[in-house]
């Protein structure tokens, strides 16, 4: 079984906790998680890949084990979290690098890819949208925070942060629900549950629409660079339709895009199977 690190990293003294696998000297992979998790998600992942990348997996700012500053000193917006990860990869080393993306993963990776083309090398989506057709109807509370950002709308957001919604996620559109382990959820609403934790949250919730608003120009950086792409989809997410993954391939038509029968947390029942495609995908 391959070792795996846990590290901190100082960035421009912001704390950045990561996990790190593999050997230095393999091809480069750095993977984002999303809402409402860590990188514990990735915990059975990274052995699966580690004996051929040298693999990096940081809690992004405000979630995990990394920082959580005050509101007051640091602005939880989706740019503010693409360049703590941005510079966490230069301080780290990571010059040129595969990057996976996942639900809140995939704009602050897309920022990375816009702002330095020349250092991504492949592109793994999973579940992670750039397109407004992908959006559900589940978007719906939050858009009209992004409309209308009043103290009743944002409270109305609170709803998605309790336990109940948390568990939903990881559950819902998964056939067998007993194949999904308890102690994902129950982490993230440990993180979940610390003070100022739901307010950073409520912050991200308005700010989504910035990433909406920036999908023309991922869109533009898809079809201009034309990245390897692998689009790996739960295909019952309730918030990120199939849709959004069938949609790549307009801007790259060589995306390869490949659907699994479970929800949002896709490497919840599937990591074996997704281990298995990025593997052939970035050898390939």
């Amino acid at each position: 079984m391959p070792t795996i690190a846990h590290r901190h990293a100082d960035v421009d003294g912001f704390n950045v906790f990561f996990r790190e696998a593999g050997r230095a000297g393999a091809p480069k992979l750095l993977l984002l998680h999303g809402f409402p998790s860590s990188s514990h998600m990735f915990r059975d992942l990274i052995p699966l890949l580690a004996e051929r990348f040298h693999i990096v997996a940081p809690d992004l700012p405000g979630f995990g084990q990394s920082d959580m500053p005050e509101r007051g000193a640091f602005a939880y917006t989706f740019d503010n979290i693409a360049n703590v990860i941005d510079r966490f990869t230069e301080v780290i080393g990571f010059d040129r690098y595969a990057v996976y993306v996942f639900d809140y993963g995939a704009p602050t990776g897309f920022r990375l890819a816009l702002k330095h083309p020349e250092r991504i090398t492949a592109i793994v989506s999973q579940n992670g949208n750039a397109y407004v057709e992908g959006l559900s109807d589940g978007w719906n509370p939050i858009r009209a925070y992004w409309q209308d950002p009043s103290q009743a709308n944002r409270n109305a957001l609170r709803a998605l942060l309790t336990k109940e919604t948390t568990v939903w996620q990881y559950t819902h559109g998964v056939p067998d629900t007993t194949s999904v382990s308890p102690d994902g959820y129950s982490l993230d609403d440990y993180y979940m549950s610390r003070p100022g934790a739901h307010e950073v949250q409520l912050d991200l919730f308005g700010d989504y629409r910035s990433n909406v608003a920036l999908y023309p120009a991922f869109q533009q950086y898809f079809r201009t660079h034309q990245p390897p792409f692998l689009a790996v989809w739960g295909k019952n997410d309730p918030f990120f339709l199939s849709a959004g993954a069938e949609a790549f391939k307009r801007e790259m038509p060589g995306a390869d895009v490949r659907f699994f029968d479970t929800g949002h947390f896709a490497l919840e029942t599937h990591a074996d199977e997704i281990a298995a495609a990025i593997s052939e995908f970035l050898i390939r």
